[in-house]
């Protein structure tokens, strides 16, 4: 049985394919000409000590991720990481602190990633475009489908790892 498809979910459809082929068409730019990058990903906690993780829309849309982004051109890595929670989450950061610094050439570009930590209030907004999905997890029991850049942090954090400078 096809069920009518609703302008709405054409939209969201049409949306999501955009997203995803410009993510393709950045990714084959970034293997050719293997650009130097700066990123953020915040661990941003909760009141009860709960650690935010997103699904992004685009890319591995089945792992949950640190929040985080691109900083931009003459942004401070710090100003980045609080406007990236503020569109990613909906959410403002209080308590921002830098981590650590890592470097990283997964998606073929020469990406440096600042991490920091912060705390946050109120439930994620998602907006449906950019992410599928954002909760508050507690550290200890973290989704199966967690990337292992994200359980890397995490066990950094709770002191089983030793940083080593590595996304």
């Amino acid at each position: 049985m096809r069920l009518p498809l609703s302008s709405a979910n054409f939209e969201a459809m049409s949306s999501i394919r955009i997203i995803d082929i410009a993510y393709a068409l950045q990714r084959r730019v970034w293997r050719l000409f293997r650009p130097r990058t700066r990123g953020v990903k915040v661990m941003a906690f909760n009141a009860a000590g709960e650690l935010a993780l997103i699904r992004n829309s685009y890319g591995r849309s089945d792992l949950f991720v640190l929040p985080g982004g691109g900083v931009r051109p003459f942004e401070e890595p710090a100003r980045a990481a609080a406007r990236e929670i503020r569109e990613e989450l909906g959410l403002q950061v209080s308590e921002l602190k830098f981590r650590s610094r890592h470097s990283s050439e997964a998606e073929g570009k020469r990406d440096e990633i600042y991490l920091f930590e912060a705390r946050v209030g109120g439930p994620p907004e998602v907006d449906r475009f950019e992410l599928e999905e954002a909760r508050f997890v507690s550290l200890g029991k973290l989704p199966a489908t967690t990337s292992p850049a994200t359980r890397r942090r995490v066990d950094e954090f709770l002191g089983l790892r030793a940083p080593d400078g590595n996304w």
